[in-house]
């Protein structure tokens, strides 16, 4: 079977998510199937017999194996789940009792302070005092739309998806906080939030907040690091429901 770089790569990894990795993986197999079968130097067939052998059709073939099996894709965009829901998995975005459910989200009884540990995300930057809000779901274009006409109320804590801060620019300083379910403390989200000085948990794994709940968020933690990454060191902080007075 014929070689490929990627076979080779040091620098190459394996991903974390299942599907991406079984999809990337059989990508890899067309091509050395095609190279193999293609009897030329690597250099001939990327710039020549590759766009006649790997075409359209063969990656569908690929996507239509993966969905026979039953796996379904993490919507990357906000049409993704709308657009094509027999090939994506539904993200929840205009349920209205919506709330994350990660697997890894920490979870806790009511403490003495009538705090209900609820998640943990990485902390952006280090605040002198905890945050305390309402907790806001802002997913989808029609719920910034929303924020513009009708205002933002003071203590309203974000939750979000895009680490890229494209969806929530328009209205993102107006927030009290943020926590987002995706991204590093070294996304575009987490720079923008830096620059506004608003407070901001990146990689959010949380479990049972619903839009309206009073939440604390642990911004007082230490920011994680580049080296915290690198490492695999753990420097969550956490996030919990305020009981209900």
């Amino acid at each position: 079977m014929a070689k490929l770089y990627a076979d080779t790569d040091k620098y190459g990894y394996q991903s974390d998510f299942p599907i991406v990795e079984a999809y990337n993986a059989a990508v890899k197999d067309l091509v050395r199937a095609r190279f193999a079968e293609a009897g030329c130097e690597w250099k001939d067939f990327v710039f020549g017999k590759e766009y006649a052998v790997i075409d359209k059709d063969a990656m569908q073939a690929i996507e239509d194996r993966l969905l026979e099996y039953g796996y379904r894709f993490e919507p990357s965009a906000m049409s993704s789940s709308r657009e094509r829901p027999e090939a994506y998995k539904d993200s929840g975005l205009y349920a209205e009792d919506f709330s994350f459910e990660h697997p890894e989200a920490p979870t806790a009884p009511v403490d003495g302070d009538g705090r209900e540990l609820r998640g943990c995300g990485d902390n952006v930057v280090t605040h002198k005092q905890n945050l305390v809000g309402t907790a806001r779901y802002v997913r989808t274009i029609d719920k910034v739309l929303e924020c513009l006409q009708q205002g933002v109320a003071e203590d309203t804590i974000a939750i979000v998806d895009d680490s890229g801060g494209t969806l929530t620019a328009p209205v993102l300083e107006k927030f009290h906080g943020v926590l987002c379910a995706g991204g590093t403390t070294r996304s575009h989200l987490a720079i923008l939030t830096r620059e506004y000085n608003i407070p901001c948990f990146m990689n959010v794994r949380l479990s049972g907040i619903k839009d309206g709940d009073r939440i604390e968020v642990e911004v007082s933690a230490r920011g994680k690091t580049v080296e915290d990454y690198e490492s695999g060191r753990d420097a969550s902080a956490r996030v919990w429901r305020l009981a209900k007075a």
